[in-house]
């Protein structure tokens, strides 16, 4: 133990950050082991050249000059594309499904903090007719998608936890039979974390004998998909092209063929599907081309002036609103973890930090007094060599969940679930049927079991008028 101490004491202090020690003596044997295995994991020379680094990039400019709306030519629209070309885009990304040759990639280490709960935020219902879960829809949605694509083959389902996520979601799932989803088709690993650090960059107490961790964001997650052995995982089982979403979008359509079809045809190695930003003030990052690569630059990165330039046509310019919603081929994930991972800079999240004061304390301070560093997804962008953006209409594919039911809030579980009665009761009057109004409006489930995107509805509803609350499973 003393061999072990000393090499890891030196290791700190040789990287500034000795102080970590500082109530060894004051530890008892448990505590003690729990802070060396806690500092075994951590590279405190990474963290200083990540900190420098992060320092270095928050000197730069945040509003770069060439800036450019994305170009047409790598550009597909739900909204505007040929409907026979869509029709191809859709037919290809099944085919690609039924050989076993797509993989899902589910970010899922957020909590419902914001929601007022302490699970994994995909184990969250929004209070649908059907009690189902996030985590029950998205399963379903893969089961459909295996459906439409006429195959027997399982699209394997990556899930990325976090350290507070994982055993609870592990279990949710098996406690649910995996959704009836083929459970050798689903794996779970975990993105990494890192020391909480104060505003001079010296890891944060927050105990005695604690090490203050945080996620490091979902940018982690590619060197998560290298060191948990899922990349390698994926190229076992033929994978070539991966779909990744956000966990809180109840409306996300899982391994969307149209988009897959999209890239594929494009020969993209890495692609986003984009919303349509109707409002200069609304306050989400939009995909841009600057210089000669692709970003998602935050709404506070673009002046006023571009955010409401508009075209001909009367569309804002730089309407490409990013959801969290990418397509990546297994090919660039390669160059991604061997290569262009550690060129990311970490970004700087100002937050409030627990912490022990010089005499072993407990402060729980007021104010953001540390920071967390994260990488973003998309910071991989710019090393794209071919890029795709593929616009969906947002009542058909974006409502997420972020935050908790008050009066006049958006994104929070009765947005989300109006949002899910809009749509289906849009695909059963495309079918031919209705769904009338009760004393709480239109309520109207459709399982995604029955349909994945309100396909297959004719001969259940066409002709047929239906009480709310409607639901079809």
């Amino acid at each position: 133990m003393s061999a072990n101490v000393d090499e890891q004491r030196a290791r700190y202090e040789a990287a500034g950050q000795g102080h970590v020690f500082r109530f060894w003596e004051q530890l008892s044997q448990g505590q003690r082991d729990t802070l060396l295995s806690q500092l075994k994991d951590i590279d405190p020379e990474e963290v200083g050249r990540s900190y420098r680094a992060m320092q270095r990039g928050q000197g730069e400019s945040e509003a770069p000059e060439d800036v450019k709306p994305v170009p047409e030519d790598a550009f597909g629209s739900m909204l505007r594309s040929p409907a026979s070309l869509l029709s191809q885009w859709e037919k290809q990304g099944l085919e690609q499904i039924a050989e076993g040759r797509m993989a899902v990639l589910l970010l899922a280490g957020g909590q419902g903090t914001r929601l007022g709960m302490s699970c994994p935020k995909g184990m969250v219902s929004v209070g649908l007719p059907s009690g189902k879960s996030l985590f029950q829809l998205q399963a379903e949605r893969i089961r459909a998608l295996q459906r439409l694509a006429g195959t027997a083959k399982p699209v394997p389902w990556y899930i990325v936890t976090s350290a507070h996520t994982h055993v609870p979601t592990e279990a949710f799932f098996r406690e649910h039979a995996w959704f009836g989803l083929d459970p050798d088709s689903v794996r779970f690993f975990q993105q990494g974390q890192l020391p909480a650090l104060t505003v001079s960059g010296k890891i944060i107490l927050q105990d005695k004998g604690l090490i203050a961790m945080a996620p490091n964001g979902n940018g982690g997650v590619y060197r998560a998909l290298s060191s948990s052995g899922a990349l390698a995982d994926m190229q076992a089982r033929g994978v070539r092209h991966v779909h990744t979403y956000c966990v809180d979008n109840v409306l996300v359509r899982v391994g969307d063929p149209a988009f897959l079809g999209f890239c594929i045809h494009k020969n993209a190695d890495c692609g986003a599907e984009v919303v349509e930003k109707v409002d200069p003030t609304e306050p989400v990052g939009v995909v841009c081309r600057v210089g000669d690569h692709y970003r998602v630059l935050e709404y506070s990165e673009i002046s006023s002036e571009l955010a409401s330039r508009r075209d001909t046509h009367g569309r804002l310019e730089f309407s490409a609103a990013s959801i969290c919603n990418h397509y990546f081929s297994v090919d660039f994930l390669q160059e991604v973890v061997r290569q262009y991972e550690p060129q990311m800079l970490y970004h700087v999240a100002h937050k409030k930090v627990g912490y022990v004061d010089d005499e072993g304390r407990p402060v729980a301070p007021d104010k953001p007094n540390g920071i967390k560093m994260e990488k973003f997804i998309f910071d991989v962008f710019p090393f794209s060599k071919n890029f795709a953006v593929f616009e969906v209409l947002r009542e058909d594919a974006f409502s997420p969940l972020k935050n908790a039911d008050k009066p006049g809030q958006v994104d929070c579980p009765s947005t989300a679930r109006k949002a899910v009665y809009i749509l289906h009761a849009h695909w059963v009057e495309k079918a031919g049927g209705h769904v009338s109004s009760g004393s709480g409006g239109v309520v109207c489930e459709i399982s995604p079991l029955v349909s994945y995107a309100g396909e297959a509805l004719q001969e259940r509803v066409k002709g047929k008028t239906f009480p709310s609350p409607f639901v079809l499973d």
